[in-house]
């Protein structure tokens, strides 16, 4: 195809081709997902790898936590067992040292919150410093479970939360069992409120949205902080005795909502703590930075959308204004290059500018040649005519003119076909002597020398010279350098001044005894040479030979003196 294209390609029909492109904007777009989507989805799936390394810091936080609390409660029970078995080192307590034993522990206790009470085998209390001295009388006491339980194992025991009857109170009974030698066996008891163990779950502060309870062997909490619950109230979380401990967070659902629960259990005492959350707020961090990131993906990708229109509308502009460029290059119009936004659109521009400024020179040169044309050739109609005449008078015979008049034809056309190959540059002077000297050169070539100067000529003065350089050629096959072996042509030629001196200098053979006629070749030499580029003709024989020189002003040669460089003297080359 003169085209390029492939016959596949010219047989799909043109409004199919064009349909299938897509606007800049559509690519921009593309490539702005292609960048903008793996980043997002990275961006979720290192949120999520982030939520899940918190998820597992909080846990480690929490379960931790909790088992400190658990801790520091189990201290503060054995800071109560200790100070039940320094007063059990005392003497065996009777009826007798009852105030003396009173007064000392009162004392001692005063606004702590706890109490020493004593309970006899048959699970009586006659003495407590809750109650005045005063006050005191026998009275059965309300936890004979825990009290039983001391006798029994002849430990200390702990019990869980009960409601005294005296304090009206939640409390927490710590019973020391003494077994006197002499005396029948007594427990000390340590009484303290339930309430005063909420300092050592409010000590070890808990992350927004989650609760603690102490719960005690029986489903009932001791202490609870924020909203964990009140004192006495049943845990209604999970059944306690399920829980025990919990390396970790596990989840539970209760009332249809799905609950986060750590739970750490006392060896000492057997309570547990349990701290849970909703497993919504466990989320909240991920929902947080999830609908961060969709607002700023939002936001991202509505910048994007703003930047993407704002280029493809230069782009856009840009584009349409090379397509209103190449129509006025194709319709011969001259086009500049213009300033563009985008560096290669503006080296686009600047190719169509350079573009319209060489077709609009080739447009010249072809407007300028057609009408060079037309004009020489009305005046190689009349050289052609003139050839004739003058080529008919210097021959005797028809074949000696045809053969004449066809050399003399040959030459102008050599003449013309340099001038047609080089358009305004001008015909250089060397090439055309070679063109029209060659043809009658002897083989070897050895004997023709040819140099000078580069120097262009114009239309004119390439044709007359051409057809002076080749008459001289001819009379030198005939009468001179090229008649006999031996013979030397030497063609030279320099600028002086405003003038170039033109020399054709032939050696080597004795010119004839009688000078040829006058004929169309003298006409050429003397008449078209010397009058139309106003020359200075001049004839010389020697002894060896003969010698033209020419001196042809400069201007004669292109008016314009553009084409033709100074001397190397004044050019400095």
């Amino acid at each position: 195809m003169a085209d390029g294209s492939s016959p596949a390609e010219s047989a799909v029909p043109l409004h199919r081709r064009v349909r299938s492109a897509r606007p800049i904007a559509v690519y921009l777009f593309v490539l702005a997902l292609v960048a903008l989507v793996p980043a997002f989805v990275f961006s979720a799936i290192l949120l999520q790898r982030n939520n899940e390394a918190q998820e597992r810091v909080v846990e480690t936080l929490i379960t931790g936590n909790a088992r400190s609390i658990v801790q520091a409660v189990d201290r503060e029970i054995n800071a109560n067992i200790t100070t039940l078995r320094v007063l059990a080192t005392t003497p065996p307590l009777d009826p007798a040292d009852y105030a003396t034993f009173h007064g000392r522990v009162s004392e001692a206790l005063s606004e702590s919150g706890s109490y020493v009470y004593l309970i006899h085998s048959d699970y009586t209390s006659d003495l407590s410093t809750r109650v005045p001295l005063s006050e005191q009388h026998s009275t059965p006491i309300g936890d004979v479970a825990t009290a039983k339980q001391a006798f029994d194992t002849r430990e200390v025991a702990v019990s869980d939360a009960v409601f005294g009857r005296i304090s009206q109170q939640w409390v927490v009974n710590i019973l020391q069992p003494i077994f006197p030698p002499a005396h029948e066996p007594i427990i000390l008891g340590f009484s303290r409120t339930a309430s005063q163990l909420s300092m050592a779950l409010l000590a070890s502060r808990m992350p927004d949205g989650w609760h603690v309870a102490l719960v005690d062997r029986k489903g009932v909490i001791i202490a609870a902080s924020g909203e964990g619950g009140n004192t006495g109230d049943a845990f209604n979380l999970a059944p306690v005795n399920a829980l025990g401990s919990t390396p970790g967070w596990r989840a539970i659902a209760s009332d249809g909502i799905e609950y986060l629960v750590v739970a750490q259990q006392s060896l000492l005492t057997g309570w547990t703590l349990v701290a849970w959350a909703d497993r919504d707020v466990v989320a909240q961090p991920l929902a947080d930075a999830f609908w961060s990131l969709l607002a700023g993906g939002v936001l991202l990708a509505a910048l994007v959308v703003l930047v993407v229109y704002g280029v493809s509308l230069q782009i856009g502009r840009s584009v349409h204004g090379l397509e209103a460029d190449a129509k006025r290059l194709g319709a011969g119009q001259p086009v500049e290059a213009r300033s563009f936004p985008i560096a290669e659109i503006e080296t686009v521009s600047s190719a169509l500018g350079d573009a319209s400024r060489r077709r609009q020179a080739a447009e010249t040169e072809v407007r300028f040649l057609m009408r060079e044309l037309a004009h020489r050739s009305k005046n190689q109609m009349t050289v052609i005519a003139a050839m004739a005449k003058q080529t008919a008078r210097g021959a005797d015979t028809v074949p000696e003119f045809v053969s004449s008049f066809e050399k003399r034809i040959f030459g102008l056309a050599r003449s013309t076909d340099l001038l047609l190959a080089h358009g305004v540059a001008g015909v250089d002077l060397k090439e055309l002597l070679v063109s029209q000297i060659d043809p009658f050169c002897p083989i070897d070539g050895e004997s023709v020398i040819v140099e000078g100067p580069p120097l262009r000529l114009n239309a004119q003065a390439a044709q007359i010279l051409g057809m002076a350089a080749h008459e001289l050629a001819t009379n030198a096959v005939k009468y001179g350098a090229f008649a006999r072996e031996g013979g030397r042509l030497r063609v030279t030629w320099q600028r002086v001044g405003e003038a170039v001196a033109f020399v054709w200098h032939e050696s080597g053979s004795a010119p004839g005894a009688v000078t040829p006629r006058r004929g169309f070749g003298t006409t050429v030499l003397e008449n078209m040479v010397g009058r139309s580029l106003g020359a200075e003709v001049k004839r010389e024989v020697h002894e060896r030979g003969i010698e033209w020189r020419f001196t042809i002003p400069l201007a004669s040669l292109d008016p314009s003196d553009t084409l033709n460089g100074r001397s190397e003297s004044e050019s400095g080359a």
